[in-house]
Order: C-alpha cells, then structure tokens, then sequence
C-alpha cells in the first residue's frame, strides 16, 4: 500500500503546524542569546547567583555553557523557521 506508515503514525506531510509557539520559541531564542554572551564575557564570579557555573573569586569564564546556549537558542530558531512554513504541500501528487 503506498504512502503506508508504522501503526499510530501519520505520514509527515499531514503533520500539524504548531504556529502558537513560533513566538515563545523565539523569544525564548533571543533569551538564550543573551545568556550565551553572558557566559562568554563575563568571568564566572561576575555571573548572576542564579546562573549555573557561578563561583566567586574564579576568573574562569564558562565558554561550554555559552556554547550550549546558543546551541538550543539555534534549535529553537529552527524550530520556529520550520512552523511558520506551509500547512499542506502546495501540490496534490508526487513529482516522480
């Protein structure tokens, strides 16, 4: 049978489009960007007590958690990117 998925599973074109998170995702994005050069310019005793890696007195500055926010603040942006596309295939048929 053509166009036949595993049992419970639609086939991706019919997948809906989640448009009410386009925004919070990025919103939370822009946040995470923020965050990131947070991490890559301040040293870890001049982060907010309330951000993971802060020590006082340590000069070190926490590039790997920088990375990672940007890493998920990319993700989301993506993530936005793919929502805001068509609902449907604007063609009814295959191309082949």
């Amino acid at each position: 049978m053509a166009g036949a998925t595993p049992a419970g599973r639609l086939p991706s074109r019919f997948m809906a489009k989640r448009r009410s998170l386009i925004i919070p995702a990025v919103v939370v994005g822009v946040v995470l960007v923020a965050v990131a050069v947070v991490y890559f310019v301040d040293p870890a005793k001049s982060l907010p007590s309330f951000f993971p890696g802060h020590q006082s007195g340590s000069g070190h500055h926490h590039a790997k958690h920088g990375i990672a926010a940007l890493v998920v603040a990319l993700a989301l942006f993506v993530f936005a990117w793919f929502q805001t596309g068509p609902a449907r295939p604007s063609g009814s048929g295959s191309a082949s």
